[in-house]
């Protein structure tokens, strides 16, 4: 049975550490978080097209601008939407909308929809992701700490009004979808000193790790470890010091463990994402399993 201890965890990213587990877990794990977890983002937007006439200052605007409708549709579709997996259904499985042709199907079970209205004044003015304004329950609102992504600049004469639908899907289909960034793991290490007196040679230096820091000769610690892992680029292949130090201090992987990390894109917190994943992950080896007694 695989085990697993949280290292560091905040709302938008975690370590992990995985024991009793191999490359191939650890690596199904990394992908069914790039490819499988569900996610809300902007799919359709209807652009509001030709000239208007502002009743308030009497001047003229045309929809124009300099960004493609197509390149303004894909940074809005990248700007992080807040998703509720628990509260929606996908639209092929929404109980009101998948009979329905894809083109006719939105409702508030399976879609979230954005409203965005915005003109250029003589200085330019930059439209961001706080101009998207939800149809709906405020908390499927752009996060604050988002609203500051740049969509467009409009100039004197130029608006932008447009109606944008966000749907759930996933990362396989397009990277919008996709809920993280950074998704990494490496086997667990442990520093060993093999030659104490020569080791002097790197603690003299006064960086990050001392021969405090080892116990019987051996540190364990995984932070403590990264920050050896980079003390060692002072004095290892490469450098100066390489001949003198001659492997005093080595890195050494420990066997089925594995230091897993992530951060998510802001869409959901880190450990709803982690949940999720896992989920995905047993549904689909349970479905194996099946398909194998089956076949048998």
């Amino acid at each position: 049975m695989v085990e697993i201890e949280i290292l560091h965890e905040d709302d938008k990213s975690m370590q992990l550490l995985l024991k009793k587990t191999d490359r191939a877990l650890a690596n199904a794990l990394r992908r069914t978080m790039i490819a499988d977890v569900p996610k809300f983002a902007i799919h359709r937007m209807r652009m509001d097209i030709g000239m208007i006439t502002d009743e308030a200052d009497g001047k003229t605007y045309e929809s124009l601008g300099a960004m493609s409708d197509e390149m303004l549709a894909h940074r809005c579709a990248m700007v992080p939407v807040p998703t509720f997996i628990d509260e929606f259904h996908f639209q092929d499985e929404c109980p009101d909308c998948k009979d329905l042709v894809p083109e006719q199907r939105g409702c508030p079970q399976c879609s979230v929809i954005y409203a965005i209205e915005q003109k250029g004044t003589e200085e330019g003015h930059t439209v961001t992701a706080e101009h998207l304004v939800v149809m709906g329950d405020m908390k499927l609102q752009i996060p604050e700490e988002f609203r500051t992504i740049p969509l467009t600049k409009l100039y004197k004469g130029q608006y932008l009004k447009a109606v944008l639908w966000a749907v759930l899907g996933r990362g396989r289909d397009h990277a919008k979808f996709s809920p993280v960034a950074g998704v990494t793991f490496r086997p667990r290490q442990i520093g060993v000193m093999a030659k104490p007196r020569k080791a002097k040679l790197l603690f003299d230096l006064d960086l990050n790790i001392t021969r405090k820091d080892f116990t019987k000769g051996v540190l364990d610690d995984v932070d403590k470890v990264d920050l050896l892992r980079s003390d060692l680029n002072h004095v290892g292949e490469g450098t100066a010091r390489e001949a003198e130090f001659d492997g005093a201090i080595v890195l050494e992987d420990v066997e089925d463990e594995f230091v897993f990390s992530f951060e998510t894109d802001g869409s959901m917190t880190a450990r709803t994402c982690f949940e999720q994943a896992c989920s995905e992950l047993n549904s689909r080896f349970v479905d194996l399993a099946k398909d194998i007694d089956n076949a048998l």
